[in-house]
């Protein structure tokens, strides 16, 4: 995928992967991270969107930055589509129509990178509920630029199953608490795939144990010769003799000695 927008007079390439399916701008963008739920699987149909979930990026970090809705669809909802999501029409009856949250969905996705699994479903849904509610925004596309997870994956892994549940085994990333599909929650799970995924990295701890390293050589620096040496405090008689006790106690409770003397001796 390539796609381009201009910010601030500069054109700025969207999607672009090198060999190993990394990207190589992504640094100084704000993506978003977005998910639907819906009543079926067509809009021509006459489905609509029941649940926006969306999870800002920038700079390749999570931002804690949320947009999250539930909406009235106002018609039934497919009896499959309640199995996989578990939204009702009575639970959704009282919630805002698309329209009342469209100009706040609008902003905060405006001029960012929209990351989706499986994007052409969510697009023609959002581009749908525009048309509904006769947006000045024609199509998800004249305002954002869009990134479909489920073709990366399929480049970087082809002949496997790539849906999210089968890429967060692969990449080591906790989807335990999915038991229904949620916006929000799927967002956010295809957000660590993502960071995962377009990272070079084979795992989530992988990538989050590199991070840490970065960070601690980072503020690592050379102390000051001159300074005054770091005052020593030694353990007490009486401290030693606790210590020793209680490592006796673990050694009764492991059924033999303690790591800590093994370390020692």
């Amino acid at each position: 995928m390539h796609q381009s927008f201009d910010r601030d007079n500069e054109a700025v390439t969207i999607g672009q992967f090198d060999g190993k399916g990394n990207r190589s701008n992504a640094l100084s963008m704000r993506q978003i991270v977005l998910d639907t739920e819906t009543t079926g699987l067509d809009p021509k149909q006459g489905h609509r969107i029941i649940e926006i979930g969306c999870v800002e990026i920038e700079n390749r970090r999570l931002t804690g930055k949320n947009f999250h809705c539930y909406l009235n669809p106002d018609r039934d909802i497919d009896k499959a589509a309640i199995e996989v999501h578990g939204l009702t029409r009575q639970f959704l009856s009282d919630k805002p129509r698309f329209k009342q949250i469209e100009d706040e969905f609008l902003e905060f996705v405006t001029g960012t990178e929209l990351i989706i699994h499986n994007a052409p479903f969510d697009i023609g849904f959002l581009d749908s509920e525009l048309a509904l509610s006769s947006s000045s925004s024609q199509s998800i596309n004249s305002i954002c630029t869009v990134l479909d997870t489920l073709i990366l994956a399929r480049e970087k892994h082809p002949g496997q199953r790539n849906n999210l549940d089968a890429l967060c085994k692969r990449y080591g990333v906790d989807n335990k608490v999915r038991d229904l599909h949620g916006a929000l929650l799927d967002a956010e799970i295809l957000a660590d795939v993502y960071l995962v995924m377009s990272s070079g990295q084979s795992s989530l701890s992988l990538r989050e144990e590199s991070t840490e390293a970065a960070v601690t050589f980072s503020k690592s620096r050379k102390l000051d010769p001159t300074r005054t040496p770091p005052r020593v405090i030694r353990a007490s008689v009486a401290e030693l003799r606790a210590h020793a006790a209680r490592l006796d106690e673990i050694d009764d409770e492991c059924d033999g000695r303690s790591l800590w003397r093994r370390i020692s001796s």
